[in-house]
């Protein structure tokens, strides 16, 4: 087990979050949709599942009441599934309308990138996330929707 942490203690934030969320894929009910070429891949969860040495290297403010969604953009090509970058962007809307907007950052890790946004909600909320994804800048953005019911950890 100690030579287990001493390998995590080398890891990069980056790469512990992205082991993270892989690791608990049916926590976070990681979906995607196909878009021509393209699969989008979308989580949305609690900032508290990040551990707190993680939020602070990438910027992150862990609080019972904030979300994290995190985009991914792979490439088909075959059979293979490539990342790339795109330029995304969002609003997390709750049922009585009131909106905001969601500011992406980008982390690129060479063979994964991906781009986490950060939004606030109360307890048992329900939000709806709209997120603008275009992978291809000569070609528009395409949208993905879908709702959520968040809780305080």
């Amino acid at each position: 087990m100690g030579q287990i942490m001493n390998r995590l203690a080398k890891w990069t934030s980056a790469t512990l979050l992205a082991a993270i969320a892989l690791v608990s894929q049916p926590l976070f009910a990681e979906q995607f949709v196909a878009h021509g070429d393209y699969e989008v891949h979308y989580n949305a969860f609690n900032s508290t599942f990040i551990q707190p040495d993680v939020a602070k290297n990438i910027g992150i403010q862990r609080s019972k009441r904030k979300a994290l969604v995190n985009v991914s953009v792979l490439k088909i090509e075959g059979d293979k599934k490539t990342a790339v970058t795109a330029v995304v962007s969002g609003k997390a809307t709750n049922l009585i309308q009131q909106t905001q907007e969601i500011g992406f950052s980008k982390i690129d890790e060479g063979d994964a990138i991906y781009y986490l946004g950060q939004f606030g909600f109360t307890d048992d909320q329900v939000i709806r996330l709209a997120l603008d994804v275009q992978p291809d800048p000569n070609q528009p953005a395409f949208q993905v929707e879908f709702e959520q019911r968040f809780y305080e950890e």
